[in-house]
């Protein structure tokens, strides 16, 4: 079974869990949860800067930082490069200790903290090199707006009882029997 990144490299998927026969992307409820909440996650991800960039410009100077192309880390806390940094991330992952943090909640936070204090690998560094099979042949993935229509649609809500009605009903009559004529509603607090 191949495996494909879509929009960015990275996250890679098995074809057969997100494409149909004939190619095209299979709806939504007919891909795995993991996979689907990371083509749901990379329809919000596919246009942003690059982490790196961000933290080299900063919110001032965002138009000069490049569009990300890799992702890294779990969604909802990945790490987004371009192809001009993802060598200083490979660096600090194989190299400093980055891997014991994959999977981890400060695995984005401790690159940011290790770049942002002048971590870079070494100019003769090698990264990864990437091979490209037929990327025209892939199918063009749904745009952001249809994921999200798709997701909509198809989401059925339905309201969790987190305490028993009994229990709920219970605590609105204590909390309306209580005796407030005992209460000091006129203490006077220390200012400074």
């Amino acid at each position: 079974m191949a495996k494909v990144s879509v929009g960015l490299r990275g996250w890679r998927f098995d074809e057969a869990d997100i494409f149909d026969e004939a190619g095209e992307f299979k709806p939504l409820d007919d891909i795995p949860e993991d996979q689907r909440k990371r083509l749901i996650r990379l329809s919000y991800l596919v246009e942003e800067p690059c982490d790196a960039c961000y933290l080299v410009h900063g919110e001032a100077d965002k138009k000069r930082c490049n569009q990300a192309t890799i992702v890294y880390g779990e969604p909802g806390d990945e790490l987004l490069l371009c192809d001009r940094h993802e060598p200083h991330f490979l660096y600090w992952f194989r190299e400093e200790g980055g891997d014991e943090l994959a999977g981890e909640e400060e695995f984005r936070d401790e690159f940011h903290l290790w770049f942002a204090d002048g971590g870079r690998a070494p100019e003769d560094y090698v990264g990864m090199e990437y091979v490209e099979t037929d990327p025209d042949e892939l199918p063009t993935p749904p745009d952001a707006n249809e994921l999200h229509q798709r997701l909509n649609e198809n989401f059925e809500g339905r309201r969790i009882e987190i305490i028993p009605k009994e229990e709920r009903e219970a605590m609105r009559q204590e909390s309306q029997a209580v005796d407030t004529d005992d209460l000091d509603l006129d203490t006077e607090y220390p200012t400074k």
